[in-house]
């Protein structure tokens, strides 16, 4: 897989770490996206461009789509000069964007019907780690087409996960960013309440660190909180439609959620208040705007950065399973 020709389109936050990482490890890359300055910046650094997804998928035998919503990855792939247009047996898609479960298994029969493979392979962990491959990857499809990818998910992350029948990692993904935004936002309630209270924020921050009230979201977000930037590469239109695909699978198996709901609101006001793509981590200025405060603590980092080296990729095997299955 180190040897196989790889197409990449959509290099926003998370996909430019992604496309970069595999840039990085020698990868005969291939890269789209609409902001043409990102694309130059990779053929400087060794990347060949496509002229339109049709093109792309022609030249590569994997191709990857790694794009803000549903309706673009079905633009990209069904376009007149779309992904579709140019494949054929034996090439695969992975679709690595955070999306809907039926909309890519509406795409994935198009694709296995010019006889490429499919997969949704979205990540977690954060544009810090997606860029030196220490992300880890939800991995949906069949277990031939799973292992024949893992080599490529090696490299791109570190803990690859093989979630079942294609469109389950688009499931899992969106309910882990539906907790994400939950710890956000009590973390937001938390930190302003103690600000008010008049604590020392940089002694706030450790007592959760250490705390049983500690999460990745706080050793991540909370720093950014902090520091003032606010900037953790997402943002509130983002966190709208994540959480938002989650809370439609609840209503769709009727499952009677509360807080998914309210969490769903609090970002529709924020992204009212401040604009659809302010940076999510800014959802805090309801709360100091509403208290007359800033939440602010000293020596945070503006943005986060993963400092450990490449770890070695493998599969993470459920509890229960003494091996992948067959």
């Amino acid at each position: 897989m180190i040897s196989t020709r790889i197409g990449f389109i959509g290099l926003g936050n998370v996909g430019s770490s992604l496309a970069g990482n595999l840039l990085h490890s020698g990868i005969d890359l291939t890269v789209r996206d609409l902001n043409e300055q990102i694309v130059a910046d990779f053929v400087a650094r060794g990347a060949k461009r496509a002229d339109s997804p049709k093109q792309m998928a022609e030249q590569v035998d994997v191709l990857i789509t790694c794009l803000p919503s549903p309706a673009a990855s079905a633009a990209v792939m069904e376009g007149a000069d779309g992904v579709l247009a140019g494949l054929a047996p034996g090439k695969i898609w992975l679709e690595m964007s955070t999306t809907d479960e039926t909309e890519i298994r509406r795409l994935a029969a198009l694709v296995e019907a010019k006889g490429a493979l499919a997969m949704d392979c979205p990540v977690s962990g954060g544009c810090h780690r997606a860029a030196t491959g220490n992300i880890s990857i939800f991995a949906g499809g069949t277990r031939e087409a799973f292992e024949r990818v893992l080599p490529l998910l090696k490299i791109l992350g570190t803990q690859i996960l093989h979630t079942g029948e294609l469109g389950s990692a688009s499931v899992l993904k969106v309910m882990t960013n539906y907790l994400a935004t939950a710890h956000l936002v009590a973390l937001t309630e938390a930190l302003t309440t103690m600000k008010v209270v008049g604590m020392d924020m940089n002694t706030v921050y450790e007592a959760i660190r250490i705390s049983s009230g500690n999460s990745f979201v706080h050793e991540t977000e909370s720093q950014v909180i902090l520091n003032g930037s606010r900037d953790i590469s997402f943002t509130m239109d983002l966190v709208i439609k994540d959480v938002g695909l989650f809370d439609q699978i609840a209503r769709e198996h009727k499952v009677p959620l509360e807080l998914s709901p309210l969490i769903l609101g609090i970002f529709k006001d924020g992204a009212k208040r401040y604009g659809p793509r302010e940076l999510s981590d800014n959802i805090i200025r309801r709360l100091e705007q509403a208290c007359s405060v800033e939440v602010l603590g000293t020596g945070f980092p503006a943005k986060m950065v993963d400092d450990k080296p490449k770890e070695a990729g493998y599969e993470v095997v459920p509890r229960g399973r003494a091996h992948p299955p067959a």
